[in-house]
C-alpha cells in the first residue's frame, strides 16, 4: 500500500525548540519502508549526537552499548546491530512513523505530525526531528553492525 505523508521542517522535543517550519517534505511508504532520503545524506557523528541527546532521546528506552553513554531502559529493543538488520529506508520509516508498523507501540513518530491527540497548541504542526536529522539517526544506525 502506498501512503503519503505532509511534514514541517521543525524541531521541537518537550521545551526544546531547534527550528522554524522551513519546507514541506513528501515521502511515499512502500511496505516497510521509506525509500527515498528526506534530505541531504547524513551525517553519522551528528546522529549519534541526536540518539544521545535531548533531540531523539532514544537511549530512554533503548540500549546503545556502542555509544559508551548509560541508557535509562530496556522498553525497546537494544539498536546494538541494527545496521545489519535494517536497511537505511527500514530505519527511516521506524525513526518518521514508527506507528504505520505497528499502533501500540510506545516510540514516538518522530517526523509526523498529524493525528495526535492532546497536543498542546505550541506543539501541533511540529515534528521532533527535523528532515536532515532524521537522515543522520539513520546514517548512524546504519553503522551499528
Amino acid at each position: 500500500m502506498r501512503q503519503f505523508g505532509w511534514m514541517v521542517l521543525l524541531t521541537a522535543l518537550a521545551s526544546h525548540v531547534v527550528a522554524a517550519p522551513d519546507a514541506l517534505v513528501r515521502y511515499r511508504v512502500e511496505a516497510d519502508a521509506i525509500a527515498q532520503p528526506l534530505a541531504a545524506p547524513g551525517d553519522a557523528g551528528r546522529g549519534l549526537e541526536i540518539l544521545t541527546g535531548r533531540d531523539g532521546n532514544c537511549l530512554l528506552c533503548h540500549a546503545v552499548p556502542e555509544t559508551g553513554k548509560r541508557f535509562m531502559g530496556n522498553l525497546a529493543p537494544p539498536l546494538s546491530a541494527v545496521g545489519s538488520r535494517l536497511n537505511a529506508a527500514q530505519l527511516r520509516l521506524r525513526i518518521v512513523d514508527s506507528m504505520r508498523l505497528n499502533r501500540d507501540t510506545i516510540m514516538p513518530s518522530y517526523y509526523r505530525t498529524d493525528g495526535f491527540n492532546g497536543v498542546a497548541a505550541s506543539w501541533r504542526g511540529k515534528p521532533i526531528l527535523t528532515a536532515q536529522q532524521v537522515e543522520d539517526l539513520v546514517a548512524y544506525l546504519q553503522t551499528l553492525r
